[in-house]
């Protein structure tokens, strides 16, 4: 039986990493013909990744898979938060990489009867410096996106915009323009377009990625047909490598890196106060592993909490220092960024914690509403439970995430979907009264986004079942995996 090896590249942040190692879980599950190798490239970018990577040993996972980590890079040769430290990061860690694949081709021919042949290599997105190896060792390389299909539609038609209509993209920042991509169906505001679009410095590798989508042998993406029929549709009609919709990806509940000794007690907590809640009467907010707010917005979070008087579930993290681009810590004593006796008088009706279980969370039915940040890989898990979100975006292509929710989809409310966090300084502060309209409309139950949000959740599981979606999809991407 002909065994085949893939190489999985993910970018060090948390989750993309995630959406990695899953989908190689899914095609090592599905075909047992197939091995992974998913290469964790150091420095990742914050202490949260780190915890998740260094849980992902050959006892929490399947056979065939197995996770290498890379030699850490010094500083000198990779500025963790510099504009293209994504370009940096992979090119810094080439050799290595290339050292990893070439004891993989060894062994196959040592042993070819026995060993998995290399087949390809699956490359995030951002790191696509990486596939100039595939071309050294004679494979294809795929492009796994971590982002939807209608992102993956915007970086292309931006890159046309760029290179063929000369348009300037980072003076579309402050601008009312209003762009027509193909992968919407509404005009998105110039305004949401990622940060890395929008800053000079930054430009080049976002262009330089959209470059070489062109150019893979496939492009997977983290979503499902019935999700996003109109941008995966709109991308079929491009001069582009085919496109195969595998989500939604999302790690699975009871799998959870998190539950380790050391905050086991936090989650039987979590959950033991979930238990005692009515159904669907619970505010989660829960903004990812970069995701905090100043002293000042998190008074009015706190306030708009008191006003309006949900039940609430408040994963609350401490920001860096001012000035320091490092992601944010745990809280030792939350009444340090709380207002006074905020813990006392909310003590009936809610619980601050410095540290969420997100898919268990989601899962369970005393939830009733997500404020989130819109991170795909959260998008994905609050679909998956039918769990309506109010959109509070803050980094990468956040803003743009939120308006396809919002806007496109109607799977969400907006609380501020043009908020942006700047890593290095305060940025606005959102007011109680707004925050208290996102939080009345997100928990209506009668609410038709409520109902739409229901609806998805049950195609998106369907999707990933036998002759769904994307379950025919990934049947497909092994077809041709196997070919190579």
């Amino acid at each position: 039986m002909k065994k085949a090896e893939v190489v999985f590249i993910p970018l060090p942040a948390m989750g993309h990493i995630i959406a990695a190692v899953e989908l190689a879980k899914l095609i090592v599950e599905r075909d047992d013909r197939v091995s992974a190798s998913v290469l964790m490239m150091n420095p990742p970018l914050d202490s949260t990744t780190t915890k998740y990577t260094e849980s992902l040993t050959a006892s929490t996972l399947p056979n065939r898979i197995r996770v290498v980590h890379l030699p850490s890079l010094e500083h000198t040769a990779v500025s963790n938060m510099a504009a293209n430290w994504m370009a940096s990061l992979a090119e810094a860690q080439k050799p290595h990489v290339k050292e990893f694949v070439s004891k993989i081709k060894a062994q196959s021919e040592l042993s070819p009867h026995d060993s998995p042949q290399l087949a390809g290599f699956v490359v995030d997105t951002f790191v696509l410096g990486m596939n100039d190896l595939a071309g050294e060792f004679g494979v294809p390389w795929y492009v796994f996106s971590a982002s939807g299909a209608a992102f993956i539609g915007s970086m292309l038609y931006l890159q046309t915009l760029h290179d063929e209509v000369k348009g300037d993209l980072p003076e579309l920042k402050d601008s009312d323009t209003e762009l027509e991509i193909p992968s919407l169906v509404n005009r998105l505001p110039a305004k949401l377009l990622p940060s890395m679009v929008l800053k000079r410095e930054s430009l080049a590798s976002f262009l330089g990625a959209a470059r070489r989508l062109k150019h893979a042998r496939g492009i997977l993406i983290n979503t499902f047909e019935e999700l996003e029929s109109h941008a995966i549709n709109s991308l079929s009609k491009g001069e582009i490598p085919p496109v195969y919709p595998v989500g939604p990806i999302v790690r699975c509940k009871g799998n959870s890196y998190d539950v380790g000794s050391s905050q086991i007690n936090d989650y039987k907590d979590i959950m033991q106060w979930l238990d005692d809640q009515p159904p669907c009467s619970v505010v989660f907010l829960c903004f990812g592993s970069w995701g905090s707010f100043s002293v000042d917005q998190v008074k009015e979070i706190a306030d708009a909490l008191e006003q309006c008087g949900h039940r609430f579930l408040w994963c609350l993290r401490k920001p860096p220092c001012k000035g320091k681009i490092e992601s944010p810590s745990d809280c030792a004593d939350f009444q340090e960024i709380l207002p006074e006796e905020f813990l006392d008088r909310s003590a009936k009706i809610g619980k601050v914690i410095k540290w969420a279980p997100q898919v268990e969370i989601l899962g369970h039915k005393a939830i009733g509403g997500f404020v989130s940040h819109c991170g795909w890989n959260s998008t994905l898990e609050s679909i998956l439970s039918g769990v309506p979100i109010a959109t509070w975006p803050l980094y990468g292509e956040q803003q743009f995430n939120a308006f396809e929710m919002v806007i496109e989809l109607g799977l969400a409310v907006e609380i501020k979907m043009d908020y942006r966090k700047d890593l290095s300084k305060d940025g606005i502060v959102v007011s109680s009264e707004d925050i208290q309209r996102g939080l009345k409309l997100l928990m209506d139950p009668e609410s038709e986004i409520r109902k739409k949000v229901k609806e998805m959740s049950q195609l998106s599981r369907k999707a990933l079942m036998e002759d769904g979606s994307s379950y025919s999809a990934l049947a497909h991407l092994i077809e041709d995996i196997m070919g190579n």
